[in-house]
């Protein structure tokens, strides 16, 4: 999760855009974006890729045996 996090909030500031804006533009609560910026653990999966889309970027299952190799 500190993964996702600096990366949504690194992203975030190159695009010189406050928590707020980025929420309003990306069609979600300010509330999501704080807690994948603090780095939370229970998180909405489609609320996170609504935001990582703003980015070009998804996240999706991994197949453990594929992680295994």
């Amino acid at each position: 999760m500190k993964q996702l996090a600096a990366f949504v909030k690194e992203r975030r500031k190159e695009v010189n855009l406050t928590q707020k804006e980025f929420a309003d533009r990306a069609g979600i609560a300010l509330t999501v974006i704080r807690k994948i910026e603090q780095g939370k653990t229970n998180l909405n999966m489609d609320k996170v890729n609504l935001v990582l889309r703003m980015f070009g970027h998804e996240l999706a299952p991994v197949d453990s045996k594929v992680l295994d190799k």
